[in-house]
């Protein structure tokens, strides 16, 4: 067997909202207000998608397009940021539930998705399934606390992965005319002796408010060193991605992103 195949995590946003501007100017027309749709599209900058959809949700709930539609609203902030920023302070977060983003995590460990997975409300998952995918090339992060003990790692690695390709030889699992019910059935049975440590692939997807609530857990001092690392990226991801939903977040010298307005 070669020397173990080293890994780092990496995050890839494939997704983003995608709004119907016809639609909108449509609903607008109909109820009023096509005017801030018009401001957002006036902009030095095309909309923002993701933003846009949320605040279209928001404005909905108070009907707060223009000034008059809805006499108990006297004020109208036609700011993006500032609308945003109030949301925030208000804790009605529920308008950022209907903006979705899409990451692909690339070898990142079972540790971290185990806890990624957690992590149910408002999200999506969609994992590499080892019950399909056989395991012949390991591949392996150490994590810095097991720096010290790096050789031992990787011989235990190693020792790991000839065992799945000599367990698989010895099973005949390749052998012409092998049924793939009973691939499946012994590569089902093989990862149980594989290490959770192991490099995988997942799909995530999450609304704004769930970023939100997971990037702030996820970066904290006292989480997961892995889910620190890559949540990093996420967070550097999204500030760049939709960067009036994350406004209020900042970065720590240690590495953590807070945000000013917690539990939206």
């Amino acid at each position: 067997m070669g020397s173990v195949n080293e890994t780092e995590p990496k995050v890839f946003l494939i997704a983003r909202p995608a709004v119907n501007l016809a639609g909108m100017r449509d609903y607008l027309a109909d109820v009023g207000g096509g005017s801030w749709l018009e401001l957002r599209e006036g902009e030095e900058q095309a909309p923002n998608a993701g933003e846009l959809l949320a605040e279209f949700a928001g404005r909905m709930c108070y009907r707060s397009w223009e000034p008059g539609l809805n006499p108990n609203v006297t004020r109208i902030r036609t700011d993006q940021q500032e609308y945003f920023a109030n949301v925030m302070r208000s804790y009605h977060g529920s308008v950022l539930e209907h903006a979705n983003y899409s990451f692909a995590f690339r070898q990142v460990s079972r540790v971290f998705t185990h806890e990624l997975v957690r992590h149910r409300a408002g999200s999506a998952f969609s994992q590499e399934s080892l019950r399909y995918v056989r395991l012949t090339d390991i591949g392996f992060r150490i994590p810095p606390a097991l720096e010290p003990l790096r050789e031992q790692v990787i011989s235990l690695v190693e020792q790991l992965e000839e065992f799945q390709v000599s367990a698989a030889a010895q099973l005949k699992l390749d052998e012409d005319g092998v049924p793939f019910a009973v691939k499946k059935e012994i590569t089902s049975a093989l990862r149980r002796l594989a290490p959770i440590g192991l490099s995988t692939d997942i799909v995530w997807t999450a609304n704004v408010r769930t970023l939100r609530h997971v990037i702030e857990m996820r970066t904290a001092p006292g989480a997961e060193e892995e889910l620190r690392l890559v949540f990093d990226k996420v967070a550097a991801a999204m500030k760049a991605e939709a960067p009036n939903l994350f406004q209020d977040f900042t970065r720590q010298d240690d590495g953590s992103w807070l945000p000013e307005w917690r539990k939206v």
